[in-house]
């Protein structure tokens, strides 16, 4: 079960069906991440792309919020599945797309978004989360002012990779939040 934590459709809950392979991130989690959003970003005019979708969750935020162009890729058929049935019963402007959120990076994804969520297995190698960010720093997926970010378990670390702003902590939870940095002019 899981809840959307403010908008349209604030304390509204969405049963996934238990067979999903998923870990959705936490209401607390959830609220700290949307409090910073929305002191960056006015979420109407956001283009988002949701990595590691799993049963929405993160995408549903940014739906009630009224984000007008999400992207939800993940690899399972049945959490596509949901995702797609979910967005329309809320008439949320979601596309859930079925892919290896690896090769939507190298191959698929189009364009600028101006925020990437991932969240993948937390048990994932730091090498497979960084490989998350330089796919997509070297794909120019990012817009000028756009933020990625990769959630994590507080254990795992991702300051070693290039374009890394910074890492918040909430619970077991962790955000990590990267951004383009600008070029320097090559003078030292």
């Amino acid at each position: 079960m899981t809840r959307i934590v403010s908008g349209k459709y604030k304390g509204r809950r969405i049963s996934a069906p238990k067979k999903l392979p998923t870990r959705p991130t936490t209401d607390m989690a959830k609220e700290a991440l949307f409090n910073i959003l929305r002191h960056n970003f006015h979420f109407s005019s956001l283009r988002v792309l949701d990595l590691f979708a799993g049963t929405g969750n993160i995408s549903y935020e940014f739906g009630s919020r009224g984000c007008q162009d999400i992207t939800a890729v993940d690899a399972h058929y049945a959490c596509v599945q949901f995702i797609s049935k979910t967005s329309d019963e809320f008439e949320f402007p979601i596309v859930a797309i079925k892919s290896d959120v690896y090769k939507y990076l190298e191959k698929g994804a189009s364009g600028n978004y101006d925020i990437i969520f991932a969240d993948p297995p937390y048990e994932f190698s730091e090498e497979q989360f960084g490989k998350i960010a330089q796919l997509v720093f070297e794909n120019n997926l990012l817009s000028a002012d756009g933020m990625l970010i990769i959630e994590h378990n507080k254990m795992t670390k991702l300051n070693s990779y290039a374009n890394y702003d910074e890492t918040r902590s909430y619970g077991g939870n962790a955000f990590s939040f990267f951004s383009l940095t600008l070029e320097d002019d090559g003078e030292d």
